[in-house]
């Protein structure tokens, strides 16, 4: 099976939620004010969320004026161009041959943050990169247990303290070992209490910090893993996490159990963080790249791939 149908039949409940109750509402209508109240409502129950679906509205009546559309039936290809062309280009991992890169992952606990860590460990591994990992959530005793389980099936080697340890401990050991080995790429794993964000703000900061000291120009991702069924509540973490640092991607794992995808667009809208990578089951390569046409496609497309 293709990815692109993975992604399809991953979203398939939010397309057959949301597309009957489209049609439901768009067929047979002609376009005028109360079609996009009504449309506009549709949206921020499907988690687009009340600023985006704000904006992609502007957007509709911008395109529907323009090209003298009158005919509610034709809003559904429209909605799909705009969500393609407001989630932007792809935008790619960053990694630079030849050279240590470090991707320091953050997010909350059971977002899928350790489990998408042993995922990319397997995919680059696959590629023919050398891999580590830094078991650098030290607060949550099963952390570095769980990353050890994923770590040993892609055979990449983790570096580990004692439970209650310095994180910051942990990636320097990693970042020394790293470097000796000739590593290409370090996975950093990072607790996420949100619920005492200043400690955890600390945390981060104090790790970025020796990261930046002993590997200058190696840190080319900070990213955040947050579960999409979580709906608006992945967007408050969102928030959350960049104001805690700069993060430079988002992994949004689980969009195969969802029932929703507008989460998808909120948080491009409203964040403005590059949704860099999705994940749509529970092997390694089912986590992907994410391609905006695509899941426009996947969700809003009349036909399916």
């Amino acid at each position: 099976m293709g990815f692109m149908q993975k992604l399809a039949d991953g979203l398939a409940k939010a397309r057959e939620k949301f597309l009957v109750k489209l049609d439901a509402l768009i067929v047979g209508r002609k376009i005028d004010e109360s079609l996009y109240e009504e449309l506009e409502e549709l949206l921020i129950l499907n988690d687009v969320g009340v600023t985006a679906s704000a904006r992609l509205l502007k957007h509709l009546r911008k395109l529907v004026s323009e090209r003298k559309v009158q005919e509610g039936h034709f809003l559904r290809p429209l909605l799909q161009e705009i969500v393609s062309e407001r989630l932007g280009k792809p935008e790619a991992i960053e990694l630079q041959q030849g050279r240590l890169n470090v991707f320091l992952v953050v997010g909350v606990n059971g977002v899928g943050k350790t489990t998408s860590i042993g995922k990319l460990a397997q995919y680059y591994r696959e590629q023919g990169l050398k891999i580590m990992c830094a078991a650098g959530d030290t607060f949550r005793a099963a952390a570095a247990q769980q990353l050890e389980i994923w770590a040993e099936r892609a055979g990449v080697q983790v570096i580990a303290h004692a439970a209650g340890g310095d994180p910051a401990a942990v990636v320097y050991d990693a970042l020394h070992s790293a470097r000796a080995k000739g590593i290409d790429l370090l996975l950093v794993d990072t607790a996420g209490r949100l619920h005492n964000k200043t400690n955890l703000m600390q945390e981060l900061g104090k790790v970025r910090r020796i990261i930046e000291r002993e590997a200058p120009d190696a840190l080319r991702e900070i990213l955040l893993v947050v579960d999409a069924s979580t709906g608006q509540n992945a967007l408050s973490q969102v928030r959350e996490f960049a104001e805690i640092v700069p993060l430079t991607g988002i992994i949004l794992t689980k969009l195969d159990g969802t029932a929703k995808g507008g989460i998808v667009l909120a948080i491009r809208e409203e964040q403005q963080v590059p949704i860099k990578l999705i994940g749509v089951g529970e092997k390694a390569s089912d986590l992907r790249p994410f391609d905006p046409q695509e899941f426009a496609a996947a969700l809003l497309s009349s036909k399916t791939p």
